[in-house]
């Protein structure tokens, strides 16, 4: 697993591990990772613990393409499962464009009761208006703290991590098919630390039993999903 997926480390493939029936612990699996630094885990906010199953976060990031465009990502993630239930690319964002992206996300009334975002100018007066008609309460993290935020710039950090900086973005419809296959992988497979080492779409923990373990390929071959078949 740690060669076949070169950005995983040792809390990953525990998780996977796991998964297929595996009993051993996470300092095993640790013995035979190369070590790497990382840097020391930020601190969750009570605000963020108590108000979990309420909260959503959204941010935006760039991504440059092969023809030195900039495009922009928004991305709305929900803080319980760690979901990203909204992720949509454009080359020129705006407040009304942005608000449009909230009700997309949250149809029929579905909307949560707390969004968390920084103080970008684009949010806008026009985005202002969307949020307060959806009776969303906007929390504002202070100037220049992306700490503040930090469920959602983790979430950021994943994508480029483990998708973005390893593909070259050729335009919108490129990045919207690459991104959509990640998803498809982040919600489905990808084990998380949060979450007791179980993906935001929980997997079945499978037994020893139940047959050899195969690897499936996603996102073309950059990330794997284990599995068990019967022989």
């Amino acid at each position: 697993m740690a060669r076949e997926n070169p950005t995983w480390g040792a809390p990953r493939i525990h998780g996977e591990l796991l998964k297929l029936g595996f009993e051993v612990s996470e300092a095993t699996v640790s013995r035979y990772m190369p070590r790497r630094r990382t840097p020391p885990s930020q601190s969750w906010r009570s605000f963020l613990r108590n108000h979990a199953l309420d909260l959503v976060s959204i941010d935006f990031f760039v991504v440059p393409t092969a023809t030195f465009r900039i495009l922009c990502v928004f991305l709305v993630l929900a803080h319980d499962r760690r979901c990203i239930v909204h992720l949509n690319v454009t080359e020129g964002p705006s407040a009304l464009w942005t608000g449009q992206q909230l009700i997309n996300a949250f149809p029929y009334e579905s909307a949560p009761k707390y969004l968390i975002r920084d103080r970008d100018k684009i949010y806008g007066a026009a985005f202002v208006r969307r949020v307060r008609a959806m009776g969303i309460e906007q929390v504002l993290t202070a100037p220049r703290s992306p700490w503040q935020n930090p469920y959602c710039e983790r979430a950021i950090g994943t994508l480029r991590r483990e998708c973005l900086d390893h593909v070259i973005v050729l335009g919108e419809q490129h990045l919207r098919r690459i991104l959509r296959e990640y998803l498809e992988y982040y919600h489905s497979s990808r084990t998380h630390l949060a979450l007791d080492k179980d993906a935001p779409e929980s997997r079945k923990r499978e037994s020893t039993d139940e047959g050899k373990v195969i690897a499936l390929p996603m996102v073309g071959g950059l990330h794997h999903r284990y599995t068990r078949v019967a022989a």
